[in-house]
């Protein structure tokens, strides 16, 4: 069995401070589902609804030290970790904001991060960068 920490250092742009940082506080890591870990690390969605008034969806809550550690990863890997920096420049050219286009990265990383860990798998590009079959089926939905 591969050390967790061995597993997360196989990354582009993650270094020893995040690795300690999610080790530390994010013990749930390689366990839970994306949903939960993007929920716990505080980068989900949020809706603000209300009857037929449809609000805007904004991320909050979760643990803030967690956050500001990955914040600075992320922006690390948007210039040195190819598939987060491909996701970076797409979100740009669709015409989102920078920190919104980050903040969607964050996630990305996190459940990327996740399932390493749950599969005991290191760094892979070539994975990383397939689509999931989740976001295929919904390129389908989107598409009728």
């Amino acid at each position: 069995m591969v050390g967790k920490a061995w597993l997360l250092r196989s990354v582009p742009a993650v270094g020893s401070v995040t690795v300690i940082t999610l080790l530390a506080q994010l013990p749930e890591l390689g366990t839970l589902t994306r949903r939960k870990i993007a929920a716990l690390v505080g980068v989900a969605p949020f809706n603000h609804d209300s009857g037929k008034f449809r609000g805007t969806r904004t991320i909050w809550g979760g643990r803030a030290q967690l956050r500001a550690v990955l914040y600075m990863a992320t922006l690390v890997a948007t210039r040195r970790n190819p598939v987060v920096q491909t996701f970076y420049a797409r979100l740009l050219a669709a015409g989102k904001k920078p920190k919104v286009a980050l903040t969607a990265c964050m996630r990305k990383f996190i459940i990327m991060l996740n399932a390493m860990l749950r599969h005991q798998t290191p760094w892979n590009a070539e994975i990383a960068a397939l689509p999931s079959p989740f976001s295929a089926a919904l390129a389908g939905a989107a598409a009728r």
